[in-house]
């Protein structure tokens, strides 16, 4: 695994620095953002994952991740941040990060964070390039079908475009399951594979990205089972 990490705080950087060779993964350290950012457009497609620092000199992390996106929208990306706001995490989730670790942290921790975002962006890029639709859906209801090998989704034929690989995997999660409520924990032990330790942000600003580009298709099928969590439900486009 090829990792760019952008991170100032030397201690930090220094002691990931031994757990990425115990890995034996292929690290870069940049100390600022625009190191960083210079490092990642040499060869954007060079990076397996990166990690990214919120507070960095020269130019601040939200707009290190504004940039990287608009190069690369699949890149896994993983923020670090000191800031212990819900806005500011949520924010980072907003521009395109598929993760967020809040310093301090565990090296395991961050460890095991790259290995489970890596692992998802290994099963994307196994499936086929071809954008047409096809007929061996695996998830299939009456408004809504998706197919796991192309990574696409469609409500009444409709394509859902741009869906990030979180986004993906929780759709299908749901969808798999019609009706069925997920509480947060549940969501962030299916599709993230490891627990936040009682943080469940993470799930309510995919749900909120993941309804924007579904309502670009067509109506609203993840329902708010409010005080509970959330769950796929398209029994009641049959009345609209």
């Amino acid at each position: 695994m090829k990792i760019l990490m952008i991170e100032d705080n030397e201690s930090v950087a220094q002691m990931m620095d031994m757990f990425f060779q115990k890995e034996e993964w292929d690290y870069t350290n940049a100390y600022d953002g625009e190191e960083g950012l210079k490092d990642f457009k040499e060869d954007p497609d060079a990076w397996d994952i990166i990690t990214l620092d919120l507070n960095l000199p020269k130019m601040d992390g939200m707009e290190v991740a504004r940039h990287i996106r608009e190069t690369s929208a699949t890149v896994p990306l993983i923020m670090l941040t000191a800031r212990d706001s819900e806005s500011d995490q949520v924010l980072g989730l907003d521009i395109g990060a598929d993760d967020y670790v809040t310093k301090p942290f565990s090296p395991m921790t961050l460890i095991a964070r790259i290995k489970a975002l890596h692992r998802r962006a290994d099963i994307q890029s196994d499936g086929p390039a071809t954008t047409e639709p096809v007929s061996d859906f695996d998830v299939r209801t009456d408004h809504f079908k998706l197919s796991s090998k192309t990574r696409e989704a469609y409500l009444d034929d409709q394509k859902i475009d741009g869906l990030t690989p979180k986004e993906f995997d929780l759709l299908r999660t749901l969808a798999r399951n019609p009706k069925q409520v997920f509480s947060r924990e549940q969501l962030l032990q299916l599709v993230w594979e490891y627990e936040y330790y009682g943080d469940e942000r993470t799930v309510d600003a995919h749900i909120k990205k993941l309804r924007q580009k579904i309502e670009k298709a067509g109506p609203q099928v993840i329902q708010t089972v409010w005080g509970v969590g959330y769950k796929f439900d398209d029994s009641e486009l049959d009345n609209e």
